[in-house]
C-alpha cells in the first residue's frame, strides 16, 4: 500500500466544488478508468490559489500513469515553482501537511537514472522508460548484494575498512540513505553493521548496547590496565551513544571525557603512540562484531 500524509478537502467555488487532493482507494487496472477521478484536480483557479494539486494514492493507481507514448513528456512552465514565481497559491492551512520533500536522483552501477520519492524507488533505462519500481527496502537489498556477493563478503569488507563511514558513503552513492531507514524502522540503536546485516542478509540486528554487553562479558578489556582501559571503556561507551562512525574519530578525543586525560597525542602515548592507539580502536572493533568475523572466515 502507498500512502502518503495528505488530507482531501473540498473548496466551494460559485455552486461549485474546487479540488486540491484527489484520494485513490479503489484499485483499477484500466487507465481510462482513473483519468476522469485524477483530472478532477486538474481544475485551475488561480483566483483562489489553486494552481496545482496532490494525489493521495492507497492502491499505486499513479503506475497507470508511466506511459509516455499515451501522456506525453512532462510539461512545466520554466521558471515556475509553486509559491512563487507569477502564480500565486493559496497560504497554507492549520492541519495541511508538510511538503513533499524533492526527488533525489541518482544513476545506479547500470547507468540507469534512479529516482528516489519518499519510500519508493523508480528505475529508468537510459531511453527514460521505466524498467521497474520497487520498495526503497527492496532496492537497498538488492544494492547490498550487488556490492558484496554474500554475508561473508560483507563482513570481510567491514572488518577491512580503516574507516566504517566509507561503506555508508558508498550506499549513499546509490541513493540509500541508512540513517533515514534507521530512523523509519525504528532501529536508532543499532548501528549499519546491523542494519545492512539485517536488511541485506535477514539477520537479526543486535543493539549497540548488545554488542558492547558482550565485549564486557567475554573480558576484552581485562588484557589492558589503568589509564588505557579506561580510555578504551570510555570509547565503548561512546560507540553505544554514538555509533561506531564516531567512535573511530579522533577527534572525539577533545572531547568529555576524555579531555581529562589530556590532549590525543598524550592519550595515544598510552598506548605506546599514534600506531598503538588505533591498533587498540581496531581490535575494539574486532570484538565488537567477533561472531561475524568469526563466520566469515570459517
Amino acid at each position: 500500500m502507498h500512502t502518503y500524509s495528505i488530507c482531501f478537502q473540498l473548496f466551494p467555488f460559485k455552486h461549485r466544488l474546487i479540488a486540491d487532493k484527489t484520494v485513490s482507494f479503489k484499485i483499477l487496472q484500466l487507465r481510462f478508468a482513473c483519468l476522469p477521478t485524477i483530472g478532477r484536480g486538474t481544475r485551475v483557479r488561480e483566483k483562489n490559489g489553486k494552481t496545482h494539486f496532490v494525489v493521495m494514492d492507497f492502491r499505486n493507481v499513479t503506475r497507470l500513469f508511466d506511459d509516455p507514448e499515451w501522456n506525453g513528456p512532462v510539461e512545466q512552465t520554466e521558471g515556475y515553482e509553486p509559491g512563487g514565481g507569477g502564480m500565486k497559491t493559496a497560504a497554507p492551512r492549520r492541519g495541511d501537511p508538510p511538503a513533499i520533500p524533492p526527488e533525489k536522483l541518482v544513476v545506479d552501477s547500470d547507468g540507469c537514472k534512479v529516482e528516489i520519492v519518499e519510500k519508493m524507488v523508480s528505475i529508468y533505462d537510459l531511453s527514460g522508460k521505466l524498467l521497474r519500481r520497487e520498495s526503497i527496502v527492496d532496492y537497498t537489498r538488492e544494492n547490498i548484494l550487488s556490492k558484496y556477493d554474500s554475508l561473508d563478503g560483507f563482513v570481510r569488507q567491514w572488518m577491512a575498512e580503516e574507516k566504517k563511514d566509507t561503506i555508508r558513503s558508498t550506499l549513499l552513492e546509490r541513493g540509500i540513505d541508512l540513517n533515514g531507514m534507521r530512523v523509519e524502522r525504528n532501529m536508532t540503536d543499532v548501528d549499519d553493521f546491523d542494519l545492512i546485516l539485517h536488511v541485506g542478509f535477514y539477520k537479526k540486528p543486535l543493539t549497540r548496547r548488545e554488542r558492547a554487553d558482550r565485549v564486557q562479558k567475554r573480558g576484552f578489556l581485562d588484557k589492558y590496565s589503568g589509564t588505557s582501559r579506561e580510555i578504551l571503556q570510555a570509547l565503548l561507551d561512546q560507540y553505544v551513544d554514538n555509533g561506531v562512525y564516531e567512535m573511530e574519530k579522533i577527534e572525539i578525543l577533545r572531547l568529555d571525557p576524555f579531555i581529562r586525560w589530556g590532549k590525543p597525542a598524550r592519550i595515544a602515548a598510552y598506548f605506546g603512540g599514534k600506531a598503538g592507539y588505533l591498533e587498540a580502536l581496531r581490535e575494539l572493533e574486532r570484538a565488537l562484531y567477533t561472531d561475524e568475523a568469526g563466520e566469515a572466515d570459517e
